[in-house]
């Protein structure tokens, strides 16, 4: 079973939901965002998103962006990611294998560019568990849906507050492994405070799937996961810990690693159990 679908049928039958932090893949390097995954899965993350730098970010805020840029100024390239990945999954050098999923977060721009056959090869075989790309329109995602469904990989589409019910229903139809809500139109960052109609417009998506519904764009705190969790099968941060990781880039990893995974335990422990 794909890692995905036999995460969050444990959580539910828990009752428990899922915390997916956000690294961009070699902001400050790969070591680090490496060290980062195994760090967040320690802490109480139950899968990671990994994003591949762009140059031409879709929906991803200025702190997301300038981590983007950072990693591609530093020479980032897509074959490495892989492989970074493949070693997270495998262990080794003291490290147990990482067995929570993985998810990268790529425009289709990087896998039309790579070719999407070869795309879905590598992720498949560096361990990768679904692909969100937020820039496919679910007109246009047949294709690459039918790659990954091959290779047991998941496709994961995004549904905002401004997509029409009816193309929403379309999505949710095609998505596999778990829809991701945006919790706000717009793009990534940090809030203070998360739309009021959020939990209705969530509630109204259960009736049309049965996937899980992970909540991202804008939690940025533990008031934020304790205020979702009610209504979400899992929570995606990103803009928060990035911003974090930034702030802390000039310090030896041991001690960035640390400051991250002391955010991501703070955000676990205000999961319900």
């Amino acid at each position: 079973m794909n890692r995905i679908d036999a995460l969050f049928e444990r959580l539910r039958s828990e009752g428990r939901r899922a915390l997916m932090p956000f690294l961009t893949a070699g902001d400050p390097d790969l070591p680090t965002t490496s060290a980062l995954i195994r760090e967040a899965i320690r802490r109480g993350a139950h899968m990671v998103e990994v994003g591949i730098p762009y140059s031409d970010p879709i929906a991803d805020g200025p702190v997301i962006a300038a981590s983007y840029q950072r990693a591609l100024d530093g020479g980032i390239r897509l074959g490495p990611i892989f492989e970074a990945l493949a070693s997270v999954r495998r262990g080794g050098e003291g490290e147990a294998p990482v067995e929570a999923p993985m998810v990268t977060m790529s425009s289709y721009a990087i896998i039309l560019r790579r070719g999407p056959e070869r795309f879905a090869d590598e992720a498949k075989a560096a361990g990768v568990d679904g692909l969100i790309v937020p820039d496919l329109p679910v007109e246009e995602a047949g294709e690459l849906a039918t790659l990954v469904a091959d290779r047991d990989l998941r496709l994961i589409q995004l549904i905002t507050p401004r997509t029409p019910r009816d193309r929403a229903s379309a999505i949710a139809r095609t998505t596999t492994g778990f829809i991701y809500y945006v919790s706000v139109a717009g793009i990534t960052g940090e809030r203070t405070e998360l739309p009021p109609d959020l939990a209705n417009a969530v509630s109204w998506l259960r009736t049309q799937t049965d996937l899980p519904i992970c909540i991202g764009f804008g939690i940025s705190r533990a008031e934020h996961i304790r205020a979702l969790a009610p209504v979400a099968d899992g929570l995606i941060v990103g803009s928060a810990l990035v911003r974090r990781l930034a702030e802390a880039a000039d310090q030896p990893r041991g001690a960035l690693v640390d400051r991250i995974g002391s955010f991501i335990e703070e955000l676990a422990g205000a999961l319900p159990s």
